[in-house]
This record gives structure tokens, sequence and C-alpha cells, in this order.
């Protein structure tokens, strides 16, 4: 298995074709699987925003006189209502707000950035990541997989990693459900999500600053084969935790 960015990827903007810039910068086989930050997905597609898009409502003037209380830092009420807007439930408002977004992703603020956004406020995650994947599957002239990356917290640890918001082409999981371990024992509850690892490998090489190497390409990766799964976020019947969430009053 083998990683490596992509150099010379230019600064991109909407309506700019990324796999043409991909092609042009790296000979492409057959089996590649292309690693892409949703940063430049987001910029292409037109989700660069500013802030004076958006007028708060009650909620978001609510929720940033709540969180400015509990950090005494300032806090802009537009960039509350961007979440709201961007959210299909918010889970925790304090001391952070913690939301599903439309497509199923859960996040802090929605997933909204306010680094490397190029003259704009924010920019926003792209707006159905897979169907983006798809789309950009499509326009490669190899047959590739794609999985576009964010970055995101986890619950009890320290750091952010690099995760799988959107795929195609690609399972989302290896279910080791039925297999077996080195003494014979029937393994209940594994299923190893593919995607992020990808994407957490692919992060390191990307980078978080100025690095300015969006695309990471994954070579001669040999894990299956094994029957495609899309599944990946968690449907609210079985998800204890959000179920938890919802009861839970701070």
């Amino acid at each position: 298995m083998e990683l490596f960015t992509v150099e010379g990827i230019p600064e991109i903007g909407p309506g700019d074709n990324i796999p043409s810039h991909v092609e042009k910068n790296i000979d492409l086989i057959d089996g590649d699987i292309i690693l892409i930050a949703s940063t430049i997905i987001s910029k292409s597609e037109g989700r660069a925003t500013n802030l004076s898009n958006f007028t708060p409502s009650k909620r978001a003037e609510s929720m940033a006189t709540s969180l400015e209380s509990l950090t005494g830092k300032p806090k802009d009420p537009r960039f509350a209502q961007a979440i709201l807007d961007e959210s299909s439930e918010v889970l925790i408002e304090s001391p952070f707000i913690l939301c599903r977004t439309h497509f199923g992703h859960i996040c802090v603020n929605a997933g909204i950035d306010r680094s490397n956004t190029g003259s704009h406020d924010i920019l926003l995650l792209p707006v159905d990541p897979s169907h983006s994947a798809m789309g950009l599957k499509k326009q490669f002239s190899s047959d590739v997989s794609i999985i576009i990356t964010d970055t995101c917290g986890r619950p009890f640890r320290y750091g952010q990693v690099g995760v799988a918001i959107g795929w195609a082409g690609i399972s989302a999981h290896r279910d080791w459900r039925g297999k077996h371990d080195l003494r014979g024992h029937e393994l209940e509850v594994t299923v190893q999500c593919i995607v992020d690892e990808l994407a957490s490998a692919a992060n390191l090489l990307m980078g978080e600053g100025d690095g300015g190497t969006p695309v990471v390409i994954v070579r001669n990766w040999d894990f299956g084969p094994f029957p495609e799964n899309q599944d990946l976020f968690r449907k609210l019947e079985d998800d204890v935790v959000r179920k938890a969430l919802r009861r839970w009053t701070p």
C-alpha cells in the first residue's frame, strides 16, 4: 500500500474541475483511491460565503449569548445561524454546538470552517458529499474510488483526525461478524470503518495548515474483496449516544 500527495493543485474556486487538475499532475491507474479534502470540494461547489448573508433568529442570538457567557469570548449570532441552517438537529448547544448535518454527519459547528476560506468569512461543507464523490468519480478517465475527507474531534480524546464524509466506488465498512479470531471464537460486533481509516492516513500527508496538498492517492491497496456497504452514519434507532443526548438537559 502506497500513499502520496498530488502536488500542483491550484487554489480552487467555484466551478473548477478538480479531476482535471488531479490528472494534469499525476498519472492515475485503475484501482487508485483518491482522497480529497472537503475544503476544495466546497470551494468548487460555491459553498464559501459571508456572515452578512445570515440573519440571526432568536435561537441563534440565545445560543451566541450563552456561549459568550461561558467562554468569555464574543460570539457572532450570525455564525450560530449558519450552524442552524446547516443542521438537521442540534444535539448540544453548550459548552459547544454539536449538530447533525443534513447528510447525517455529527460534528461540532456543522463542520463550518473559518480557516482557508479565501476572501470569505466561512466555508460550509458540501451539501451531499457522497453525491459529490460519485460525480467526481465519473469524471476521471481511470476506474478510481473517491473519498471526501474532513477533520473531526472525538469524544474522550484530544485532537482531531481525518474522517470520511462522502465516498464512491468503495465500501464504507468491512464487516468481520461471523469470522473467527485466532482461537476460533466467532466475532459478533466487529465492523471496521475502512473509509475513515483511509481518510485518517491521508490526513497525515494533507496536514492541517498551509501545505496546499488537499489530494492524496492510495495505490496498491488490497483489503478485499468484500460486499459493498454504504452505511456509515448510525440511524437514530441504533444510536444510543444520540438518544441519550436528546434526553439530556445541561
